[in-house]
């Protein structure tokens, strides 16, 4: 299994009554109001900081994601972060990929800033890039960034199909789309990796998302915030959409994010997280539904496969998490919490139930100290770590979809 250190990057303060005084999280937080620069110079820092801990310490991968307009994640551009962490691991000499969850290129035009971005991270780290091209949450593209809903299935396919000739061709040429046009590509820097660096497509349940990853043998990242139990419906339903599209089960095509917090016991655990765990959930995932995905922005098929399952488990999460505390939440399996053995024994079962060969564990969130956050990675490298990188060995199933340089059998003996 590869592991990343991922890391939404949050506003780690905001009053008691947050949720209470603003009717959600992203657009309508006012910044005159709650935003403190002085704060977010340290927060960024703190962040950086975390993810660097996390690659010391022998995660395979660090990473971070785009959103904008929010006290969730004000990352507006990871590619910023990415760089940081690329230069600082090349030259402390840490062999991890650069995960980037990444950049939402359906709400940038036009999308070859996106790909010149990732050369030019692949190019400073050497090689370590993954590219990640999420579709991107609607009030993201469609509110923040104004992109019509209807439209932003279709540029996002169109952005990726330019990107990758943008990256490989070996002519100049012209682009005519239906969203793009440019009268002459030329990218500059290219990436070190060729063709060009692996691709990895996040998303949140959409069956379409899942049809277009299988039709282009392209790995997804399910992210979710409510733990294995609920992933259950959703990652089966993936695995029945890859065999329908004579794909195989090789878990390296599956990614999972989780919310985890490892203490000296379980008894402890729940202790420490309890309040950060309801600063998450409460404040900084208080968005209506008509923000998250406005009409428009999720096309049929998918809302189909949607209202027709089980998979929708909270449809507003601004009024229906608000009754749930710490403990529900843990009992609920959204977040993993406990002692070093009772996180790994449920990582470890998840990870196999769910057939995920890559984990993303988020391992500071909320308004979780800086002190708490290492203290948190440092613990789950100690005691959980080496078990999860056991699972799924890479002479089993073939990982096609990390930076070469990186996989095991690469020169040197990378892991």
């Amino acid at each position: 299994m590869r592991v990343t250190s991922f890391h939404f990057m949050p506003y780690r303060e905001l009053p008691a009554d947050f949720a209470e005084r603003y009717p959600s999280s992203f657009v309508e937080a006012p910044w005159w109001e709650l935003g403190d620069a002085d704060k977010v110079g340290q927060y960024y820092s703190w962040s950086l900081d975390e993810l660097m801990h996390a690659a010391r310490l022998g995660f395979d991968g660090v990473g971070t994601n785009e959103h904008h307009q929010n006290v969730y994640g004000f990352m507006c551009n990871p590619n910023l972060f990415g760089a940081v962490t690329a230069k600082m691991t090349r030259d402390e000499g840490l062999d991890v990929a650069i995960l980037q969850l990444g950049a939402t290129v359906a709400a940038t035009s036009p999308p070859i800033r996106i790909a010149e971005e990732y050369a030019v991270l692949d190019c400073l780290s050497g090689g370590r890039l993954i590219a990640g091209l999420p579709l991107g949450l609607g009030v993201d593209a469609n509110v923040s960034y104004g992109i019509t809903p209807i439209e932003q299935r279709g540029r996002w396919r169109e952005a990726i199909e330019l990107m990758l000739k943008a990256w490989t061709a070996k002519e100049f040429f012209a682009w005519n789309g239906k969203y793009y046009q440019l009268p002459r590509v030329n990218l500059w820097p290219r990436p070190v990796q060729q063709p060009h660096p692996p691709l990895l497509v996040p998303g949140a349940a959409s069956s379409s998302t899942w049809d277009y990853c299988h039709d282009r043998d392209l790995p997804y990242a399910y992210l979710s915030y409510f733990g294995g139990r609920s992933a259950e419906a959703v990652m089966d339903r993936f695995w029945d959409r890859a065999e329908a599209k004579g794909r195989d089960r090789n878990p390296y095509r599956a990614s999972f994010l989780q919310l985890v917090g490892v203490a000296e016991t379980d008894e402890q655990a729940e202790v420490q997280y309890a309040k950060h765990l309801e600063f998450f959930y409460h404040n900084l995932l208080h968005v209506p539904p008509g923000l998250l995905a406005p009409p428009g922005q999720s096309d049929y098929r998918s809302m189909l496969n949607l209202f027709t399952s089980n998979m929708l488990e909270f449809s507003d999460m601004s009024t229906e998490l608000k009754p749930l505390r710490a403990r529900d939440m843990i009992q609920r399996g959204f977040a993993v919490v406990g002692s070093p053995a009772t996180v790994r024994d449920q990582l470890t079962g998840m990870a196999r139930r769910l057939n995920v060969g890559h984990l993303m564990p988020v391992l500071q969130f909320g308004s979780m100290p800086h002190e708490m956050a290492m203290r948190n990675i440092e613990l789950f490298a100690a005691g959980v770590l080496p078990s999860l990188q056991r699972l799924f060995p890479e002479d089993e199933f073939e990982n096609r979809w990390w930076p070469k340089r990186l996989t095991k059998t690469a020169a040197g003996g990378s892991r």
